[in-house]
């Protein structure tokens, strides 16, 4: 599985965090003067444009996820923390790709997503009571622990345990960026063992008595006579922890952060108009999530994209870029939460490797603004340096705190 890695943070050599965390300003640059762009230090192709982008990510034939080089750098390569083989789908084609998606599947079933919407609710209105009228860090009283419980709880594991999970994904998750990737790769290392050492003894245990949980549906799951054994399962739910925790703690604090600081006048209409929850939530999906892409491996030589590609050359599709396109989105620089087609983003993908996880994220978003703008009545910033409340995550630059008063 482990490939040469890409840096792409050297592509646009972001000055600040704060510029990375919204990078409004270079995709407008790149998708009006360079919408094809070479980029020589790191030897790959990029494209911005929303047809470039839906080609390279939808067309298989042509653009391969099973190159010898990628940007996608997470776990460690060890027996503990490396991602079993059946499970890196991401890196796979059709049609054996279908085959252990098929397997992954099994733990985000629509019965499942019914089953878990209450307890998910739950959780949220708790987190959301606990908070009391006055000066509130969003990050540490919601938007950080509400995805590490909901995964803890899916997973059934004791909820106590969600802020190990947080932890050890901070770090399994973290990309190197020309840091000593020797000294990152020791912390890895440790923090795989940890959860290893940790979640192995459940996993037995639920093989002999499964409940109604993630690691119980994933060691019933069977496909074609595959099934996953213990250890498998033990490391497929490791990459759950990241896509289920960074990108949507990442996400529902950008939310805030925008009601704060990019129209004010946006919460109070969610509070009166309750239903525009759910456009708003795609709406801050092509807006304010701004790491999604993917890079693609040329399959033959082509000139789709309007260049010579040749066989072997990678190709970095910016879906965070193509949701900015004016030729699909209206003012696109604009945040609109009533515009007709937000759900058209790209920022879960498309085509095969459309994110399994994308129903659930969606859940808990929705539930979370539902919980908040339910039972808070009004918010106002508190003066804070966003330079210095960002960190670099796999789910790029993300607030580590974000201070609001609130008012129930």
């Amino acid at each position: 599985m482990y490939k040469e890695i890409i840096s792409l943070t050297d592509i646009p050599q972001f000055q600040t965090r704060a510029e990375e965390f919204f990078p409004l300003e270079w995709y407008k640059k790149m998708l009006g003067e360079n919408p094809v762009y070479y980029h020589e230090g790191t030897g790959t192709w990029n494209v911005f444009k929303y047809d470039h982008v839906n080609e390279v990510i939808s067309n298989y034939e042509v653009f391969s996820s099973e190159g010898s080089r990628t940007a996608l750098d997470v776990g460690t390569n060890t027996k503990e923390g490396a991602p079993p083989d059946k499970t890196t789908i991401t890196l796979m084609d059709p049609p054996r790709h279908r085959k252990y998606r098929s397997l992954l599947s099994a733990a985000f079933t629509p019965r499942s997503l019914k089953n878990w919407e209450p307890r998910i609710e739950q959780i949220a209105n708790k987190l959301v009571d606990d908070m009391m009228t006055g000066e509130v860090d969003i990050v540490k009283a919601l938007t950080g622990p509400l995805p590490s419980i909901v995964m803890a709880d899916l997973f059934g594991v004791p909820s106590q345990d969600h802020h190990l999970f947080k932890e050890w994904v901070d770090i399994l998750f973290q990309p190197n960026n020309g840091g000593d990737r020797e000294a990152l790769e020791q912390k890895k290392l440790a923090a795989a063992q940890a959860y290893y050492q940790h979640i192995y003894p459940i996993v037995l245990e639920k093989r002999e008595n499964p409940s109604d949980d993630i690691m119980s549906d994933l060691l019933k799951a069977q496909v074609d006579g595959e099934a996953f054994t213990e250890d498998e399962v033990v490391r497929t739910t490791m990459l759950f922890l990241g896509a289920g925790i960074e990108t949507t703690s990442h996400m529902l604090s950008s939310i805030f952060y925008s009601f704060l600081y990019d129209d004010t006048a946006l919460y109070q209409q969610l509070r009166d108009q309750p239903e525009w929850i759910p456009n708003t939530v795609e709406e801050m999906l092509r807006y304010r999530f701004h790491i999604s892409k993917r890079d693609r491996t040329v399959k033959q030589d082509n000139d789709i994209l309007g260049v010579n590609l040749k066989k072997g050359d990678v190709v970095v599709a910016w879906m965070s870029a193509a949701n900015m396109d004016d030729s699909v989105f209206e003012d696109p620089f604009t945040l609109n939460i009533h515009r007709e087609n937000s759900k058209k983003h790209l920022t879960f993908g498309k085509g095969p490797h459309f994110c399994l996880g994308a129903p659930l994220a969606r859940l808990e978003l929705n539930i979370a603004l539902n919980a908040f703008t339910q039972k808070v009545s009004k918010i106002e910033p508190i003066p804070f340096d966003l330079e210095a409340s960002l960190t670099q995550s796999a789910a790029g630059q993300s607030l580590v705190q974000l201070p609001m008063k609130i008012y129930k």
